[in-house]
């Protein structure tokens, strides 16, 4: 429709589907091009003006689509572990739902090893360089404190399910169960035993399966090892 702009002369006002999904391309390639940037530099090295040349935007775009350097490593953080930039919380993600959805402690624990093959596989490169920029500065020590508080909430998730099927699930108090938890789905064993010893991710989700169960107390440990065809 048309309105007055105060001149006189009539201008069109409206929604514009066209540019908001440009703008979220935008936002997107900024983000990608950080993700790189961040894994092959580090955090201090990649400036943001690099990134907006990665990415073939202006510095102000990247700038004002994100406010800084900082915000936008909290993005790719996000992002990398959500797999998309929808606001749709963890418990109702499609790929976290079996969690939730396990009718025993073994399938609770085996469906959240599965997630934490997935989360190591998007995430596990963008952890080390939150890790290693954690010391440069209270935006980025901040970031890895709020890191290692979503890693254990997310182990709780995990321990609330298996104690809601019954009380002699495990043998653990509670806080100490989810530590256990929290121990195991920490991305930097995907990135050890899947990037830099080779191991297949149907041998690592096995064997942290296998590992969360045992440590647990739900069943004896198998073999660890991967065999050489799993690898």
């Amino acid at each position: 429709m048309d309105v007055n702009d105060g001149s006189g002369r009539g201008r069109r006002r409206y929604d514009s589907p066209l540019r908001d999904r440009r703008a979220r391309q935008t936002r997107q390639a900024i983000v990608a091009a950080a993700n790189r940037l961040f894994v092959e530099r580090g955090y201090a090295a990649a400036s943001l003006a690099d990134i907006a040349k990665e990415a073939a935007v202006a510095r102000p775009t990247a700038f004002a689509a994100f406010g800084s350097k900082a915000a936008l490593l909290r993005e790719v953080v996000d992002q990398a572990l959500a797999g998309d930039d929808e606001p749709v919380p963890v418990a109702e993600r499609p790929w976290f739902r079996p969690v939730l959805e396990g009718r025993t402690p073994q399938a609770v624990v085996n469906a959240y090893a599965e997630v934490c093959r997935l989360i190591g596989g998007r995430a596990a490169e963008i952890f080390e360089v939150v890790r290693r920029a954690a010391d440069e500065g209270p935006e980025t020590a901040d970031l890895w404190e709020t890191m290692q508080r979503n890693r254990r909430a997310g182990a709780a998730m995990v321990i609330d399910r298996i104690e809601s099927l019954g009380p002699a699930s495990h043998d653990l108090d509670h806080e100490r169960a989810v530590d256990i938890v929290w121990m195991f789905n920490d991305p930097s064993h995907y990135r050890a035993l899947v990037r830099t010893r080779g191991w297949s991710d149907q041998a690592y989700t096995a064997w942290l399966a296998d590992q969360m169960r045992h440590a647990l107390g739900l069943g004896t440990p198998g073999r660890s090892e991967p065999s050489a065809k799993t690898i």
